[in-house]
């Protein structure tokens, strides 16, 4: 008998939870899936029923993925989980993967790409890109260097970096992260120190110039 692999989409975008579960539906017409739109849903779905893989986006309402990955893994051992983000894989795949993920998959991935890293995690548990694999074996080899500023961020200085760039405000920065605005603020304040910053438009070359 055939096994049906359980799969749970959480992404508070509904279009790309849409997009996502059409093509996993057509790679997988077997599967059971489900889907969820923010942290607190995810809790109640890991709760009430079990999955053999989460594909997880990072910055949804109501948690953080740091939480979310221990309360996961908490009460389902043995779930895998993907993190789905347009983040820069460079910057951030390592970082997600020492939070607990078990693997990373960019938004803008093709078809193929996605049922690559939808097999991998169903088979093997794992799936980074080629590219965060040489990554990780320069890092193995080498140690972290800390070679740039943005480096030095840590996951959270980062995530508000990016949210600063996007041009959200800081009071909804704060409502999305559930952060005390004056806590944002140190943040900012802190990742503005570490880069040697006065300013967002020099945050948004700093990032520019990281990513080329």
């Amino acid at each position: 008998m055939q096994k049906i692999d359980r799969i749970l989409v959480a992404d508070d975008h509904e279009i790309v939870r849409m997009a996502l579960l059409h093509v996993i539906r057509q790679l997988k017409p077997h599967a059971h899936l489900s889907e969820v739109n923010d942290y607190k849903s995810l809790y109640t779905a890991i709760s009430n029923d079990s999955y053999d893989l989460l594909i997880l986006d990072v910055n949804m309402p109501n948690g953080s993925f740091q939480e979310a990955v221990n309360y996961v893994k908490l009460k389902q051992p043995k779930i895998k989980i993907l993190v789905f983000s347009s983040q820069d894989e460079l910057i951030y795949a390592l970082r997600y993967l020492k939070l607990g993920a078990d693997g990373y998959l960019n938004k803008e991935s093709s078809s193929a790409k996605i049922e690559k890293a939808l097999n991998a995690m169903l088979t093997s548990g794992r799936y980074i890109s080629e590219e965060v694999k040489d990554a990780m074996i320069s890092e193995s080899l080498n140690g972290p260097t800390n070679s740039t500023p943005i480096e030095s961020l840590s996951n959270r200085e980062l995530q508000i970096a990016n949210k600063l760039v996007e041009g959200i405000p800081l009071k909804e920065l704060s409502n999305t992260l559930n952060l005390h605005s004056s806590t944002i603020s140190t943040y900012k304040n802190r990742l503005f120190e570490k880069l040697n910053i006065q300013s967002i438009p020099e945050l948004v070359e700093v990032l520019r110039l990281y990513k080329e």
